[in-house]
């Protein structure tokens, strides 16, 4: 295996599916069973996924809405969205945590690093839900800083693309793959991966990136197997 222990960032769009709003149940058994197979060959999975098929803080607060509460509602849609992604993991038999960066211990555990830590080393998937716990921080920045806090050796930001590009392929058929990039040039090219705060973080802490297409099955064992697909950004 080429990364023991990996943090997958997975946007709220993603679980969409065919559907215009809300959780396709078929995408969340589709991501079940690609997580499995990692599983079984003894990955340790952590998983921060978005918001954006329920509610997000950014588009409430442009349409007038005080953007702390409009944050806080985009966390609670992640929780959602993680306690749905919860349950289809455990009907694919994988023993699964959700944690929350704001108590709802009624439904999650609360953040805990070094509990974390313990679920991933029994082979438990960890959910993070809630994002940092703060507003005005999108959960870009807290997949990268979840993954320094319990030491992931990578973060596989599963996407609908391909890979990273000179231009949006979905528009521009000229549109060029990197295979691999480094973090400064993404930044001198205004290639967009993440927000910057996020970017920055994981450049600083020299973790690396692997953008892939998560909605083509066998990919994500692909990536983690060391296979050249998507693009590394290190």
């Amino acid at each position: 295996m080429a990364y023991k222990r990996i943090l997958l960032k997975l946007s709220g769009e993603a679980l969409l599916g065919d559907r215009d709003h809300g959780i396709d149940p078929k995408r969340l058994a589709e991501y079940a069973d690609d997580i499995k197979t990692i599983i079984d060959k003894g990955v340790q999975v952590a998983i921060v996924i978005g918001g954006g098929n329920i509610f997000r803080g950014v588009a409430g607060a442009s349409n007038g809405m005080d953007r702390v509460q409009a944050d806080y509602m985009g966390m609670l849609a992640t929780v959602i969205n993680g306690l749905a992604l919860q349950s289809a993991l455990e009907d694919a038999d994988i023993q699964t945590r959700l944690q929350t960066a704001i108590k709802i211990e009624a439904v999650a555990e609360p953040y805990i690093k070094r509990k974390a830590v313990r679920h991933l080393e029994k082979g438990r998937v960890v959910i993070f839900g809630a994002g940092t716990g703060n507003p005005f921080f999108t959960t870009d920045s807290a997949a990268v800083l979840r993954a320094i806090e319990v030491e992931a050796d990578v973060i596989l930001k599963g996407t609908r693309v391909d890979g990273i590009y000179n231009k949006d392929p979905e528009k521009n058929n000229d549109a060029v793959k990197f295979d691999n990039i480094s973090f400064d040039d993404v930044l001198k090219k205004g290639l967009k991966i993440m927000d910057t705060t996020a970017f920055t973080l994981s450049q600083e802490n020299d973790l690396p990136i692997v953008v892939f297409d998560m909605n083509t099955p066998g990919n994500l064992l692909k990536v983690v197997t060391g296979e050249n697909i998507g693009t590394l950004v290190k």
